[in-house]
This record gives structure tokens, sequence and C-alpha cells, in this order.
């Protein structure tokens, strides 16, 4: 029995992205879906060159609701998810193949992500393997829908793929920034509707939190330029984050004694030494020299 594969893309204003998106799953895909969210370019027209299912949605902030509305639409045994601008290589589309044939077990998989941002593909951080659940079974699967940055929930067993599929994330800083307005507004609603209780020290603990846990301790230093550029966006977008739930509260007033602040940030400064230390040590092989450096990180007292 041939079991069927449904690929699904919701786009929005993707007329540069949605031909190579559509273009690599030629040869894997029996049906494409294509949910067209109000667009206001050539998205529409493009995707009706590959498929007569192109859906018009209206754009909303939760984009997880117009995904699964797309999902509603699959008829085959299995659904592929992609974003305009990710793209299928030749290696994952023989892995996928091979593996819908023999009918696996599992209802889902986790695929690793190629994420090139700024035109290099960021190997540490966030940014790799990053992997996403993308492939599963159509009646076992769909967004949440809580938050923008969520996984696909899939009932049963999820399995992992070998071979990665390509994002192309960021191709200029407006277009970064543009994305993170977005998608701060929506983690900002999330914290509201969790009932988060903003504090002052948000604002620095938000941002640095990000930068060291994804700069020093995810290893995006190993990224050079990219990768200090990426971690600093990450804790703008944190920052972000932080001021839109401030707006939220109509930007209530609060008095903040200046050594307080001072406090704060000797604090998060003591952080970054103990994972500058804790960082350079994985790169040493220096046996005395991360000795000394076990020495200084244990005198920080964290």
């Amino acid at each position: 029995m041939k079991h069927t594969l449904s690929v699904v893309v919701s786009a929005y204003n993707e007329e540069k992205t949605l031909a190579r998106c559509l273009e690599s799953v030629k040869g894997l895909a029996d049906e494409i879906i294509v949910v067209d969210n109000t667009s206001s370019d050539d998205t529409a027209t493009i995707a009706k060159k590959y498929t007569k299912k192109v859906f018009v949605q209206k754009n909303q902030l939760m984009l997880n609701t117009n995904k699964n509305f797309g999902f509603s639409k699959a008829t085959s045994d299995w659904i592929l998810n992609l974003d305009a601008d990710e793209a299928v290589p030749d290696a994952l589309r023989v892995e996928i193949k091979k593996l819908i044939a023999k009918e696996p077990e599992e209802n889902g998989f986790w695929i690793k992500r190629k994420n090139f941002s700024f035109g290099k593909w960021i190997q540490h951080g966030l940014w790799w393997p990053d992997k996403q659940i993308r492939l599963f079974r159509r009646v076992h699967g769909k967004f949440p829908c809580v938050h923008i940055h969520e996984y696909i929930a899939v009932e049963g067993s999820v399995g992992d793929l070998e071979e990665p599929y390509v994002h192309y994330n960021y191709e200029s800083i407006s277009q970064y920034l543009a994305k993170i307005d977005r998608a701060s507004t929506s983690e900002a609603i999330s914290l509201t509707e969790s009932k988060y209780q903003l504090s002052w020290f948000d604002a620095l603990r938000f941002p640095i939190s990000d930068f060291i846990k994804i700069y020093f301790a995810e290893g995006a230093y190993k990224d050079g330029l990219h990768g200090l550029v990426l971690s600093m966006f990450q804790a703008f977008y944190s920052f972000t984050t932080f001021a839109k739930k401030w707006e939220m509260e109509k930007f209530e007033e609060r008095d903040i004694q200046l050594n307080a602040v001072s406090g704060e940030l000797k604090e998060r400064g003591k952080e970054i030494s103990y994972w500058t230390l804790t960082a350079s040590m994985k790169d040493s092989k220096n046996v005395v020299a991360n000795i000394i450096k076990k020495i200084k990180r244990k005198r920080l007292g964290l």
C-alpha cells in the first residue's frame, strides 16, 4: 500500500522565497497546500503555479492557527509542514520517501534545521541543531496555538530523522527587526495570559540571561561576529518582550533605587565571568590553566 504525503505551507508576502520552497518538494509531495495569509504581493500567484489548493486566510498574530487550518485541508497519510523560507534538500527528500514507504511505528519525527542568517550557516547557540517536529501523521498532530514559538503536538511516539532541512532565516537587519516586532508581541501576550508578575529587574534579567545562555553556555561565540550579533539581537528580543509587557500594564510607574540596579548588574556580571571561564575551559587543553580558571570560577560564588 502506497502511503502519501501532503506538504503544507503557510505564507504571508513571501513572493521572494515561496518558489524555492515549493520547488524543493517536487517529486516528494503527493499534494501541496498553501495557505495565503492575505498577502499583498504575488505570493498567491506563485503558489497557484504549483498547486490548485491555495486557501486564503486572514493574517493573524497567532500564525499557527492558519497552519492548523492548512493541516485540516490535507488528505494524505502524512504531513510535512514547511515555512515559505525553508527548503528540503535532496538527502532529506530521499530519507522521507524511504521512511513513509516502510510505514514506521512513530506518529511524528524531529528534523534538524540548518539556519542561514546573514549569509552564513549558524552552527551553535539556538540555531543548531534546532530540531523541529515537521513530519507527522495527518490525524495525530497539530499546533497547540498557545504562543508563537511552539512545536507541533503529536499523539504517540516521536522519532528522529538524520538529514536536516534548510531555513533561510534572516537576510537583512530590517527583516529581523520586523520579525521580532511580531514575535515579541505574541510573547508579551503569553506572559499576560499566564498572569506573570513583571518586576523591574526583568528589564535586565530577560536580555542578559538570554545573552549569557546563547553566547557562552550554548557556544554562539564560536560563530564569530555572526554569533555575537545574533546573541545580542536575541537579548534585544527578550528586552522588547519585557517592554511590550510593560506597555500592556499601561507603563505603570515604579521607583527603582540606583544601588538596586547596580547590585543587579554586578550579579549579572558575575554570571558573565562564570560562563566566560567555563567556555574557555571547554576550549582549552591546558590542564594547569584550567585548574586556575576553575579556582577563579569557584570564587565567584555561583
